[in-house]
């Protein structure tokens, strides 16, 4: 217990695991409908698309997190432009807007020459730099995903049901669907400095995968999916301190490998189509 409880005596690793902890709940409950809605290509080139924000935002000493909120919202909206007023599909319009942003960046990033120590950061996070102030707006991060994941639950799920029948509903389909795009961005943005840009779906998918395998509703699947994002991060805090790996990468991998380990447990122990026959015989 000493080994496992040692690393949380120290502040920074304390603000890191609150810090884990409020991505955890916030990518659970949007993980869940990026799973569902299979969003997850959108959620990567989110999580890229900051990059150039990111990057010229420290260059010009703005905050970096700024910078990557306004970077993901342009991305966001340029990919709604594409699909509205273009015959593009949406997979072709996200992979366009993906990789221009990425080579944005990296050409921002290689125009800077005193850029070389901040780019890790960038890319992989530093999870144990979080501070107070970090906190507070990941609180307030959580708190607007909560609410507004409340707010529009019933059209969310219409929407992934079938956006015609939501249509017919009054549901506002295009309007749900611009909210959930939001979440994403609000998500990746939120993620950034856990995990940095190159490692945030592996904090939307893992955990939702990993609760997706135990429950198939979508309020359980979403709470389950944020224990066990709180798990993952403070296993990959522990990891990180005891091997002196980087932080934010051993729990993006501690939270991806818990959605392989819980798929397979779930797969052995799920009863075969004879113990079923046996049961109802």
């Amino acid at each position: 217990m000493s080994a496992l409880l040692d690393p949380f005596a120290v502040a920074f690793v304390q603000r890191a695991l609150v810090g884990g902890a409020l991505v955890a709940v916030i990518c659970a409950v949007v993980g869940t409908w990026v799973v569902l809605r299979g969003m997850a290509f959108l959620g990567e080139a989110m999580a890229h698309g900051m990059l150039p924000g990111v990057a010229v935002a420290t260059i010009a000493g703005f905050p970096p997190v700024a910078g990557a909120a306004v970077s993901a919202a342009v991305m966001s909206v340029g990919v709604g432009a594409l699909q509205r007023r273009g015959r593009l599909s949406a997979d072709t319009s996200i992979g366009l807007l993906f990789v221009a942003s990425l080579s944005l960046g990296v050409i921002v990033i290689s125009a800077s020459r005193s850029f070389a120590t901040d780019a890790s950061a960038i890319l992989f996070g530093d999870i144990l730099a979080i501070e107070p102030g970090d906190l507070a707006l990941l609180a307030v991060a959580a708190t607007v995903t909560l609410l507004v994941a409340a707010a529009g639950h019933r059209s969310f799920v219409a929407l992934t049901v079938d956006p015609r029948q939501a249509q017919l509903l009054g549901l506002r389909p295009r309007l749900a669907h611009v909210l959930l795009v939001g979440l994403v961005t609000l998500a990746v943005v939120s993620a950034y400095q856990a995990v940095g840009s190159l490692l945030v779906v592996g904090m939307l998918l893992g955990p939702a995968v990993a609760a997706g395998a135990w429950t198939r509703r979508i309020v359980p699947t979403m709470a389950l999916a944020a224990v066990i994002g709180v798990a993952a991060v403070a296993v990959g805090l522990v990891l990180s301190w005891h091997l002196g790996t980087a932080a934010g990468a051993t729990v993006a991998f501690t939270a991806i490998c818990s959605g392989a380990a819980s798929t397979g447990i779930r797969s052995l122990t799920r009863p075969t189509r004879s113990t079923l026959d046996e049961r109802t015989a």
